[in-house]
């Protein structure tokens, strides 16, 4: 039954990793229930590695949601541009894997548009959301490779 919770714990772990880069999968989240699997078995975490991952899920998870729409403040967007960069993620898991890239770019372009700013500080946002989507993905797969170099120290 080990055996089990390892596969499982493991698979739940590169899930985890594979959903850093896909949106709608909560990459730190589904590797830290990977993490969970091996509370039954003959190496379990201990509480302060469980509450630092935690953490580290945590901080990784709220950063997700936050980091491109900072990226694209910094860059000048407006709120237009940041409701763009949104939605462009989500739009864009559904063009995979061009979409992923683009989306976050293409939104906050769109929406700087719409907000009646010229092409150049239109394009000056959508990079700004696009580096603040590439230092979230950052983020949670520092978190994940933690996780997985744990999970794979206790495995081995």
């Amino acid at each position: 039954m080990e055996v089990a919770w390892q596969v499982l714990g493991g698979v739940l772990v590169v899930v985890g990793i594979v959903g850093c880069v896909v949106p709608v999968v909560p990459g730190p989240v589904v590797a830290y229930c990977g993490l969970l699997c091996l509370l039954p078995t003959s190496s379990p975490p201990s509480v302060p590695s469980l509450v630092a991952f935690g953490l580290a899920t945590a901080v990784a998870s709220v950063l997700d949601s936050v980091v491109p729409a900072m990226g694209a403040k910094r860059f000048n967007c407006s709120k237009w541009g940041v409701a763009g960069c949104f939605v462009g993620t989500f739009v864009g898991v559904f063009f995979f894997p061009v979409g992923l890239l683009a989306g976050p770019f293409l939104g906050a372009l769109a929406g700087e548009l719409v907000a009646g700013r010229g092409l150049a500080a239109a394009t000056r946002g959508g990079v700004g959301a696009f580096l603040g989507f590439l230092a979230g993905v950052a983020v949670k797969l520092a978190a994940c490779a933690a996780i997985a170099a744990w999970f794979a120290r206790s495995c081995l």
